[in-house]
């Protein structure tokens, strides 16, 4: 469940644990003053690491998985799957 938040009408800003579904809050359950959401940026995408590689997907036997050099399956099945054109 997202954690909103809103902002009393006297400025002070707290944060109400709700469903996505449920109606936004019209009144603060603390002091009773009307509030209303503020939109914020959220959280952040952190990425970490040095990246990923091939090596980072491996088959069963341990090994990384390698597809043969100038073959591509995408293009090779798109081929196949495209109808031909009648000549007349």
């Amino acid at each position: 469940m997202p954690t909103y938040e809103y902002k009393r009408e006297d400025g002070t800003v707290f944060e109400k644990l709700q469903g996505i579904n449920d109606a936004p809050l019209t009144e603060c359950p603390e002091t009773g003053q009307p509030v209303r959401r503020i939109i914020s940026g959220g959280a952040g995408v952190v990425y970490k690491g040095t990246g990923f590689y091939v090596t980072d997907y491996k088959n069963g036997n341990g090994t990384a998985k390698k597809s043969p050099e100038g073959s591509s399956e995408n293009t090779e099945s798109s081929k196949e799957a495209a109808p031909k054109a009648d000549k007349e």
